[in-house]
């Protein structure tokens, strides 16, 4: 498919009226500052300053996200150096299991998402949208293979959104172009919070073009070709977000997110066939709902957590065509109904002991466990199912003030898979950091990362998608030499970076059957990377990042040379102002030397693109009651928000 969404300009200005209430400081967290030497957890699974983490890391605040008016992390993601988020529907909606996609230095099947430090990613997949930004207390983003300490999937990166633990009380209501609605409600205290969104959105058309071959098997000359695009109607999406704190060391969490987009096909240019110009190709309905269940642990020397994701994903929708290559009347006009189901789910257990030995040495040790199951439905039904066993560690040994190294490893196998498609896999990781001073380090990492394949992808997941159980996993190598200052106002970065990966799962799609199937294929990567953020005392905040790769790939049979696979050149800057009751946002994103990369012929350069938001909000507030226990206070809230993408 050929998105148009970099050749499109969407301008959206939003009025919203929101009631805030609460005790008398009740818009103390608005004027919070956020520090730029920030504490990260996720890179070592132990809380450390970021200066002194020998990986690429970036945190964002609940109050970033505030100043910065992302209103979802698909748009935090994209403000971020070294990272692309791809997003097919409007308000980042999916097309069923062709879901939205974070794209970690050049690999875009590597990234694993997790909430609390628990996976939410379903056979690889994950919704990011399930979070509303209201709900997140920070973002931890480490782009380096994160599979030693998290398992599979972590071979691009890892992202951790964690969540909120105080509730807050507000209301908010916004109206935008083509219909655009957004109601949020959030309620809580010190132990509980809730939190109600929904989201809709209008007609939305030229989503993207797509090519249209079918020919009968065995045949070259194809029955119907041309041209067709997809429009989005009747976008849908809300999410139920619970948390209840049982004590300082025990939490619950939950969240329900559910999704509705209806895309049409119709054809734009008909080159062969009994199909005009205008007509419908098809129709399908996509649904997607999604629960996240956590029970979470911590203090000072144990973690351990309890989770339970389970997704359904639903199709169904007219078809006009036929396009059954063994049939004889391939591409000609039939009527028939298309409907498909499919349910993962992941039961999953983690424990982690941590010690202090004298005074330069952590370890860290873990066992995690997951039942994965998979059930498709309608094309052919039946459940398959596997059990996911691993055991990690972890050494820090601190030398000197000025040396320390981190050595870890982690063996993972499984059990009880379908046809024995059983894995198993030991990663390990070196790193090396030295300090030049307390706010200044270099550091050098090597770390191995892998990916298992999917039941989906070993099996086939539609009509359409065939089965491969010959697949491979997916095997990396991290090479990283980087180098980290921060003073009081600039926190400045910078990485060299070399990515290996042996069997990479990548689609294929074979237009002449109309059919995509997973194949093994190889991938590297060279690049530097330097980011910058700068904080005064002012009210302003600015950052920029530069990223230079050379991603390419090279598949076991066909195109048995190195092709290029992405932008080399990625510019990501902005400048924030926030200061009383004034919030501004300006901030860019550039992606060159761009490429298409089809499945059996050479990469060709495509146009760059360009995307620029501008976001401006201002408050005023009444106390429209007030006691010496509480007060309650209306906020408006204008905000302008413009999109520009070219």
């Amino acid at each position: 498919m050929k998105s148009n969404f970099s050749k499109g300009l969407l301008m959206t200005a939003l009025i919203t009226g929101s009631v805030m209430w609460g005790g008398t400081n009740v818009f103390a967290e608005e004027l919070q500052e956020f520090s730029l030497d920030q504490m990260v957890v996720t890179a070592t699974r132990t809380e450390k300053r970021d200066v002194d983490i020998p990986a690429s890391t970036t945190v964002i605040t609940s109050q970033q996200l505030k100043d910065s008016g992302s209103s979802s992390i698909a748009e935090v993601l994209g403000k971020q150096a070294g990272i692309e988020y791809k997003s097919f529907g409007p308000l980042g909606s999916s097309m069923g299991t062709m879901i939205n996609e974070v794209n970690i230095r050049g690999i875009s099947n590597g990234t694993l998402v997790l909430v609390n430090g628990n996976p939410i990613s379903w056979r690889g997949k994950y919704n990011l949208e399930s979070i509303p930004t209201e709900s997140i207390e920070r973002i931890e983003i480490v782009k380096s293979g994160g599979s030693v300490l998290y398992g599979s999937e972590a071979m691009g990166g890892v992202i951790n959104i964690i969540t909120k633990k105080k509730g807050s009380n507000s209301v908010s209501v916004g109206y935008g172009n083509r219909s655009h609605q957004n109601y949020k409600v959030n309620v809580g205290d010190e132990k509980f919070t809730a939190g109600y969104s929904l989201e809709k959105m209008g007609r939305v058309n030229y989503r993207s073009l797509s090519d249209v071959n079918y020919k009968k098997k065995g045949e070259t000359t194809p029955n119907l070709k041309g041209e067709t695009r997809t429009d989005a109607d009747d976008v849908k999406k809300q999410s139920v977000n619970i948390g209840y704190n049982f004590n300082d060391n025990l939490s619950l969490a939950y969240n329900y997110y559910e999704s509705q987009v209806n895309y049409e096909r119709f054809f734009t240019d008909v080159e062969k066939g009994n199909a005009s110009v205008g007509d419908q190709f098809n129709g399908r309905l996509y649904t997607t709902k999604q629960n996240n269940f956590q029970l979470n642990y911590k203090d000072d020397d144990y973690k351990a957590s309890v989770y339970y994701n389970i997704t359904n994903i639903e199709s169904e929708g007219p078809s006009f065509y036929n396009t059954t290559t063994s049939s004889t009347t391939c591409g000609n006009k039939k009527f028939s109904i298309y409907h498909t189901k499919e349910r993962n789910s992941t039961v999953g257990a983690d424990l982690q002991r941590n010690w202090d030995i004298g005074e330069k040495s952590q370890a860290v040790l873990g066992v995690d466990y997951q039942h994965e199951m998979y059930e498709k439905s309608v094309f052919s039904g039946g459940s398959l199912s596997r059990d996911i066993w691993a055991v990690f560690g972890q050494w820090d040994q601190k030398f000197d003030d000025k040396n320390s190294m981190i050595f870890g490893a982690r063996e993972t196998w499984t059990t009880n898979a379908f046809r024995d498609q059983n894995y198993n896999n030991f990663s390990g990781a070196v790193q090396y950091i030295h300090k030049l001073d307390d706010d200044q380090s270099l550091y050098a990492a090597y770390t191995e990362s892998f990916i298992m394949p999917t039941y989906a992808q070993m099996n086939g997941a539609s009509d359409t998608a065939k089965p491969n159980p010959n697949l491979k996993p997916q095997t990396g190598k991290n090479y990283e030499l980087g180098w980290k200052k921060v003073s009081d106002s600039h926190n400045w970065k910078a990485a060299l970076y070399h990515i290996d990966i042996k069997d990479n799962i990548s689609a294929t799609w074979t237009s002449s059957r109309a059919e995509y199937t997973y194949k093994n294929e190889d991938f590297k990567n060279t690049g530097v990377e330097l980011t910058c953020e700068i904080k005064d005392d002012n009210g302003f905040s600015y950052n920029y990042g530069v990223n230079y790769g050379d991603p390419k790939v090279k598949a076991k049979t066909g195109k048995t040379y190195w092709d290029r696979k992405f932008g080399r050149w990625q510019l990501n800057g902005g400048i924030t102002y926030a200061k009383d009751k004034l919030r501004s946002s300006l901030t860019g994103s550039y992606l060159a030397d761009r490429v298409n990369t089809p499945s059996s012929t050479h990469s060709s350069k495509t146009k760059p693109y360009f995307i620029t938001p501008l976001f401006f909000c201002t408050s005023l507030n009444s106390t429209l009651y007030s006691s010496p226990s509480a007060s309650l206070t209306a906020r408006c809230t204008f905000v302008l928000k413009t999109v520009i993408s070219i």
